[in-house]
């Protein structure tokens, strides 16, 4: 069986779904693995190292695409990629099939088996093919760099000759893996720290960091999904929610936002109005960019200053800016759901069994994943 690595081409895509460790694992276990010419580099790893690991390496993308048997994969696939891949490839990668129906349906109508690394369920057996935490918790790190590179300010307290610089204090919104890491490293970098999450039972998670955790009563209980992410509000929940946020961001240096909800536009928890009244110089590190954003006014894969002197950030694919350890970790997810698929030398479906009937999007020309029932 014949599992095949092409160059990431989405622009900005620095990581690569395989390393040469990973490689060298799985051809030690009887598979053939092909790399596209240059896949690895941009991660760091040269075409050399992936031959010592047992790879070959194919000069010709669409040679790789249709000898494949597997096809691994970061980002979506482009059209001339699925058009490359033969009937019945299966293919591995991120997919946020929630949001993209159409290429669902691409998928579907090439007869691809796509399995989505963001589809896993949320149990303890798809912990180790947990692909999506990985990439937040680098996310969650970087955020933190980048408001602390935007801010005009030390974040932690210091006692100099000329005088005593006071701590920064950041707020974090929504404690999943980004939220978590980011006040993790927040504390680390000596900032004060307080967080909010609409899901209660968080609570514990961020205070054993080291934060403060926002506790604003809400109406509505059933606050967190089966796969424990957090739900959509009602309208009135939501506005109360931005008044008393409203009071703690004005007094914050740095906002670090990461709320998102599965197949649905990211939250809006910062309005323009809050942004007014927040202090010149303060920064906001919007990590929902990519979902439209949880400040009201963010500007997706942009930087900018507002009028009253307010930095906000809106950065797309933040994984790519740390592709080394991206990538290591992306591979080490995607070999054990590898794995998990492999019987034999040859890939299984037991539509029977969790992780495979929701992560498995697409198969023989039908959708199949739980996730759209």
């Amino acid at each position: 069986m014949n599992i095949s690595v092409p160059k990431e081409t989405v622009p900005g895509e620095t990581r690569v779904a395989l390393t040469p460790a990973v490689v060298s694992q799985i051809v030690s276990s009887g598979l053939e693995v092909s790399v596209g010419k240059g896949a690895g580099m941009q991660s760091s790893y040269t075409d050399s190292s992936y031959k010592e690991a047992g790879a070959s390496i194919a000069e010709d993308t669409d040679e790789l695409f249709n000898k494949a048997d597997v096809v691994l994969k970061v980002q979506k696939p482009g059209d001339d990629e699925i058009a490359m891949m033969k009937p019945g490839t299966v293919l591995i990668t991120f997919l946020w099939a929630l949001s993209d129906q159409p290429l669902v349906e691409k998928l579907q109508k090439a007869e691809i088996t796509a399995i989505g690394m963001e589809a896993l369920p949320r149990i303890s057996r798809a912990q180790k093919m947990d692909a999506l935490s990985a990439m937040s918790s680098i996310a969650g790190y970087k955020a933190v760099l980048l408001g602390a590179n935007a801010l005009g300010k030390y974040l932690p307290m210091l006692v100099t000759a000329a005088g005593t610089i006071a701590p920064a204090k950041v707020l974090v919104l929504g404690a999943g893996v980004a939220g978590l890491q980011s006040i993790a490293t927040a504390r680390r970098l000596g900032a004060i720290v307080e967080a909010f999450d609409v899901r209660p039972a968080v609570k514990e998670q961020v205070e054993s960091l080291g934060a403060t955790f926002i506790d604003i009563p809400l109406e509505e209980t059933d606050t967190e999904t089966k796969g424990g992410y957090a739900k959509e509000l009602s309208k009135e929940t939501r506005k109360k929610q931005q008044k008393v946020l409203h009071e703690h961001v004005k007094n914050v240096d740095m906002v670090i936002t990461t709320a998102l909800v599965p197949g649905k536009p990211a939250p809006k928890l910062i309005t323009p109005e809050m942004v007014g009244d927040m202090a010149p110089g303060a920064v906001i590190v919007d990590l929902a960019a990519e979902q439209g954003g949880n400040c009201e006014i963010t500007r997706p894969g942009e930087d900018y200053f507002t009028d009253n002197g307010v930095i906000i950030r809106g950065p797309l694919n933040l994984p790519a800016a740390m592709p080394i350890h991206a990538s290591q970790l992306y591979a080490k997810t995607i070999q054990a759901l590898l794995m998990h698929f492999i019987k034999d030398g040859e890939m299984h479906f037991d539509f029977e069994d969790e992780i495979t009937k929701q992560a498995t999007i697409t198969h023989k020309g039908k959708v199949v994943s739980s996730l759209f029932t």
